[in-house]
């Protein structure tokens, strides 16, 4: 039997507040939605064109206009309030004048003292988010006892390499392994500062994990790819060097910060030290077994030509393709970390690239365009195979437009194989969740209208026009679950939105007069954020039970929100 849904609508005839619901089975969860669409556009058709001759301002009630208060916001223990600010109408922005009354951010505090700014500053870096109260009580000695084991650590390493390198014959003199000592250690400590600034990302690598492992490994390719250029430009070993340990480095922090969550995943029980032992086990097997065999390839390929072990590398790639996709990613990256040194060697030999393309030998380009592709193949396929029960934006995002559709959920398989492992950083995101209030309204008049439609709720959804985004901004009683659906009902309305932006284009070019031509604001939009209310109000209850039998887990929120809340929006 089909499952159900319950969708209130405005009884005919009857005031606002009278609604009456109707029972739908699960498929037709798309018709309800577009049917709300509909609605949605022909309130908007009705009342745009007022919109646009009634100044916002006039929409401000008198208490808000007498006081000048709209909200309260804190972040990170800040507060800011935001006031009515009618000089601002005057004020242009990105080429466009304000329409009515504008609102400002007043400090309700004063500065941080420089100090206390240097001293956050730290913490974002060597303390989780949320400190002392995200980790246990043990969490400081341990690490106490830790940086100190790095301190030793560093100095020995500084000991050591200078003694290495005077005793492989770099020269008999105190001056020159020194420099050269000097220079390795400025490499690696680059490395370490690219790491320690990449950790700031905090949280990211426990919601987005997926996402960091695969552009991991494309920053350890681009830092393979620097680190060979090094033959074609020996004079600037040391810069190239430097950039190349620090991207190098960032890419481990996401590698080691991600490998414990992926292995929890496939750990059934308390066996996740065994789970994690054996995958190590695996890369280190595959490392020893790419470094002998790609040895024995160099060594071929000086006296025969390349195809003669090129066929058989291919079939031992597709081989171990087929049966493991990490165990091939580690192949991949220690074949990396041979041809670097093979490379070094022939720069300090002095034949540099033309023994690399001479015809006897392979071309540096091709071999580290095939190593490449092979690598980042294979480490694809492993971050898409990983299946986790958890919902980040990723997995929510398919999740949510699944129902809305469909009327179902995915299962975890599905939800996982749709979810999308590469973001680019200039790819628009048209959904902001815990943004804050000036991101997402551009006059008051729109939050005044907004606000008493989630008078019962502790978030508040809206859609900035000028932005293409939907916001949705929580107050300060939010919690997970409260999180958890703001997020569905910003996807909602999204889903409203772009159904009815082909309408509101084709109307906005047959109404070419004066009276229509206004700068569309959030309070445009209040039809389809009314309707999706309803929408919201009947569906969210299904869409949790529907996750909750496909496996997904609903009591936890990694959908990784902004840090602003509202204050002094208190439900009712």
């Amino acid at each position: 039997m089909a499952p159900v849904m319950g969708l209130k609508r405005p009884a005919a005839g009857a005031g606002a507040a009278v609604a009456q619901t109707v029972t739908l089975p699960a498929p037709a969860v798309r018709d309800a939605v577009r049917a709300a669409v509909r609605d949605a556009e022909a309130t908007a058709q009705a009342t745009a064109p007022s919109a646009a001759r009634v100044p916002a301002a006039a929409a401000v009630p008198a208490e808000i206009a007498r006081d000048g208060v709209l909200c309260l916001e804190e972040v990170d223990g800040r507060r800011w309030s935001y006031v009515v600010d009618a000089a601002g109408a005057s004020v242009k922005a990105k080429g466009r004048a304000s329409v009515g009354a504008a609102f400002k951010a007043v400090p309700l505090q004063s500065p941080l003292p420089p100090v206390e700014e240097i001293m956050s500053f730290i913490r974002s870096y060597v303390v989780p988010e949320g400190f002392p109260h995200s980790v246990t009580p043990s969490y400081v000695p341990y690490m106490s006892w830790r940086a100190l084991k790095h301190f030793f650590g560093g100095a020995m390493g500084v000991f050591t390499t200078r003694t290495l390198l005077n005793s492989v014959g770099v020269s008999q003199s105190k001056a020159v392994p020194g420099a050269v000592a000097i220079n390795w250690i400025l490499k690696d400590g680059a490395g370490r500062v690219g790491k320690m600034l990449f950790a700031r990302q905090g949280k990211k690598f426990d919601y987005d994990l997926k996402q960091l492992r695969f552009s991991g490994d494309l920053l350890m390719e681009l830092g393979a790819g620097i680190e060979l250029a090094t033959a074609a430009f020996p004079q600037l070993f040391l810069p190239m060097a430097c950039i190349a340990n620090v991207v190098k480095n960032v890419a481990a922090v996401t590698s080691t910060s991600t490998r414990t969550p992926i292995y929890k995943a496939y750990a059934k029980g308390e066996n996740i030290g065994d789970v994690t032992a054996k995958g190590e086990s695996v890369g280190n097997i595959a490392d020893l077994v790419s470094v002998q065999y790609f040895q024995l390839f160099l060594f071929i390929t000086y006296k025969t030509c390349i195809f003669h072990l090129l066929s058989p590398l291919c079939y031992f790639h597709i081989i171990i393709l087929y049966y493991d996709f990490s165990t091939v990613q580690f192949l991949f990256y220690s074949i990396h970390n041979v041809s670097f040194l093979c490379c070094c060697l022939f720069v300090k030999l002095g034949t540099g690239l033309s023994i690399l393309i001479s015809k006897s030998n392979p071309s540096l380009v091709t071999s580290f365009a095939f190593l490449s592709c092979g690598y980042l193949l294979s480490s694809y396929h492993e971050v898409r195979s990983v299946v986790l029960n958890t919902l980040n934006r990723a997995r929510f995002t398919v999740a949510v437009d699944s129902f809305i559709k469909t009327g179902y959920v995915p299962t975890l398989k599905d939800g996982n194989s749709q979810e999308t492992v590469f973001n680019p950083p200039w790819r628009h995101e048209p959904v902001a969740i815990g943004s804050r209030f000036g991101e997402a309204f551009q006059e008051p008049a729109s939050f005044i209208a907004i606000k008493p439609l989630f008078e019962d709720e502790r978030y508040i959804v809206t859609y900035n026009p000028t932005k293409d985004k939907v916001y949705a901004l929580l107050k300060d009683q939010a919690k997970p679950d409260d999180i958890l659906k703001a997020a569905f009902h910003a996807h909602v309305l999204l889903h409203f939105i772009n159904a009815s932006h082909a309408n509101l284009n084709a109307r906005r070019r047959m109404n070419s007069n004066r009276s229509y031509q206004h700068n569309p604001v959030n309070m445009d939009f209040l039809p389809h954020i009314e309707e999706s209310c309803k929408i919201v109000m009947s569906s969210y209850g299904v869409f949790k039970k529907k996750a909750r039998e496909q496996g997904w887990i609903m009591s936890e929120s990694l959908l990784n929100p902004g840090r602003a809340r509202l204050c002094g929006v208190v439900p009712q």
